[in-house]
C-alpha cells in the first residue's frame, strides 16, 4: 500500500539513463500482469534514444496543436513543453489487434502499465503514463517506422527516469463518494 500511495506522475527527471537491471525489473513486472484468458496480448518497445524521443514529442505536439479539444491544443502551445518531460526512457505499449479470440487487449495492457508504474516507484524511479501519443499512433507510417509487430497496435507510452528530487509532486486528495456497496432490495 505504501508504494501505491507514494506513486505519482513524475514530470521532471535527471538526465542519466536507467540502469539495465532497473529497466529489466520494470519490464518483468509488466509481463507478470494479469490478462484475460492469460492471452498476454502486449508488446513493449523500449526507446532510449534521445533523438527519437524528441522527434516523437515534436510530431505529437504538432498533431495536438490541431486538436479541437481545447486543453489539448493549449497544452501543445505551452512554451518548452515536451510530451515525455525529457525522460531518458520511453516504453511504447502495444496490444494485439482484437480478433475472434481476443476481446480486451487494452485492459490487459493497462494492467501491465500499472505494474510497470508500481515497480518503478518501488525502485524510486519516476514514471508518467502518456496517453497523448495516441495522436501520433493514429498515423500508420509513424507506427510502422517504430517497428511494432504488424499484429499489434500501439496504445500508450510510459516515460521513465530517475526522479529530479527537487520536484516530486504532492499527493492529490482522493475524491469522495467513489465507493458504494450493493444491497439487495427487500421484497
Amino acid at each position: 500500500m505504501e508504494t501505491i500511495r507514494n506513486r505519482r506522475s513524475v514530470r521532471r527527471f535527471r538526465p542519466d539513463q536507467l540502469r539495465r537491471e532497473d529497466l529489466d525489473l520494470i519490464l518483468e513486472a509488466a509481463i507478470w500482469a494479469p490478462s484475460g484468458h492469460n492471452a498476454q496480448p502486449w508488446h513493449f518497445l523500449v526507446i532510449q534514444d534521445k533523438q527519437k524521443i524528441d522527434e516523437m514529442s515534436e510530431k505529437t505536439i504538432s498533431l495536438m496543436s490541431r486538436s479541437p479539444i481545447d486543453w489539448v491544443s493549449k497544452l501543445a502551445g505551452r512554451e518548452g513543453y515536451h510530451l515525455f518531460h525529457r525522460a531518458p526512457t520511453v516504453i511504447v505499449v502495444s496490444g494485439k489487434k482484437p480478433g475472434n479470440d481476443l476481446l480486451f487487449p487494452q485492459a490487459d495492457c493497462s494492467a501491465a502499465i500499472q505494474n510497470m508504474l508500481l515497480a518503478a516507484e518501488s525502485l524510486n524511479i519516476g514514471s508518467c503514463w502518456i496517453g497523448l501519443t495516441g495522436f501520433l499512433f493514429a498515423i500508420p507510417e509513424e507506427t510502422e517506422a517504430l517497428g511494432i509487430p504488424e499484429d499489434c497496435q500501439p496504445l500508450y507510452s510510459v516515460c521513465f527516469g530517475y526522479k529530479d528530487d527537487a520536484f516530486v509532486p504532492p499527493a492529490p486528495p482522493r475524491k469522495e463518494g467513489k465507493i458504494s456497496f450493493y444491497q439487495a432490495r427487500k421484497p
